[in-house]
């Protein structure tokens, strides 16, 4: 097995970058969702705001997010997320676990990409790893990956929701995809994974699999039940997160 890609997704719910090589560290890819879209009652996703999912997204030579190739604190990032999110949103920026919806990485698999039969980047994963038969990671949760530098937990296999129905080109939506989820994939799509040893990974890396004792950190945002604040106004209209 390999390490066949790599993303990295600066803005949460907007589109990834594809990365040669990254860090893994206690906190995943870093750089990983660290700015988000936030309205009057909280974060707004691509869930219910399917548009961000089609605005690009990259880090800038300053290490901080851009949107469309704008700062993400410029006026310009916020008229474009507010195109796809309403009037009322904001970009703001949030470092707590809770960013992240299940743990801090997820990983995917090429064999599992092939019988979903659609575009990867409806799954969103951070990592996608080659060579690895149809169903053959639903059993890796309780083990390892050994990826370049670092080691990698495999907590358990992603549940689905309505993300993967939306185009990332169009952001048009085809509820068929979560049905084919469901018959095909019992709704699960994916591994939940979180860092066990930091350590530099790039594409092409050998990828081994292992036993291991280590416990997983608590689970992080609201698909477990952990929703976070996003408040304290910071100058220009944006705001500095800061999780409650």
């Amino acid at each position: 097995m390999h390490v066949a890609g790599l993303w990295r997704y600066p803005v949460k719910s907007l589109a990834g970058e594809p990365l040669p090589a990254t860090p893994l560290t206690a906190d995943g890819i870093p750089g990983d969702r660290v700015v988000h879209v936030a309205g009057p009652n909280g974060p707004l996703t691509g869930r219910t705001r399917h548009g961000l999912l089609t605005i690009p997204a990259a880090t800038g030579v300053d290490g901080q997010p851009e949107v469309a190739g704008h700062p993400w604190r410029s006026a310009a990032a916020a008229n474009i997320v507010r195109v796809a999110a309403g009037p009322t949103a904001e970009l703001v920026a949030y470092t707590g676990s809770e960013r992240f919806d299940v743990l801090n990485l997820l990983v995917a698999t090429d064999g599992a990409v092939a019988a979903f039969g659609h575009d990867l980047r409806r799954l969103r994963p951070n990592l996608l790893i080659g060579d690895v038969p149809a169903g053959a990671e639903t059993t890796w949760p309780g083990r390892t990956l050994t990826v370049g530098d670092a080691v990698i937990g495999v907590y358990a296999v992603r549940q689905r929701c309505v993300v993967t129905t939306i185009d990332p080109d169009t952001g048009a939506q085809d509820l068929d995809v979560l049905r084919h989820i469901r018959r095909r994939f019992d709704y699960r799509l994916g591994l939940d994974c979180w860092v066990i040893r930091p350590g530099q990974v790039q594409v092409g890396d050998p990828v081994a699999l292992a036993g291991t004792t280590a416990v997983p950190p608590p689970a992080g945002g609201w698909i477990v039940g952990r929703p976070y604040r996003l408040a304290e106004r910071h100058e220009g209209g944006s705001h500095a997160g800061r999780g409650r």
